[in-house]
């Protein structure tokens, strides 16, 4: 399996603006082939330990059953909607890829 994670940083973080790119994030980045576990969320505001990166608003954790599956995603045309669409507000985009 591959795990595939992604902490999003944006230029408006209003509330507003974050619902907006869950909703784009569950509509386009969940239910494709090969997926195990599916998850976007934002940052969990209680945790301030030294160790916490608090760096990001949003997280993106998809875990696929092959790195077939992950790069079928890489080009899927909803994944790719979801970069056009969300691309303009990332301040910053960090991506974490972990065989599992």
């Amino acid at each position: 399996m591959l795990a595939h994670s992604v902490f999003f940083a944006l230029h408006d973080s209003s509330p507003a603006a974050i619902e907006s790119f869950l909703a784009a994030g569950r509509r386009d980045l969940d239910g494709h082939p090969g997926v195990v576990f599916f998850a976007i969320g934002t940052l969990n505001p209680d945790l301030k330990r030294p160790v916490n990166d608090r760096d990001f608003d949003v997280g993106l954790h998809v875990v696929f059953e092959s790195r077939a599956s992950h790069d079928a995603y890489q080009v899927d045309p909803r994944h790719l909607r979801f970069l056009e669409e969300t691309k303009p507000n990332w301040k910053r985009a960090r991506v974490f890829d972990v065989d599992l």
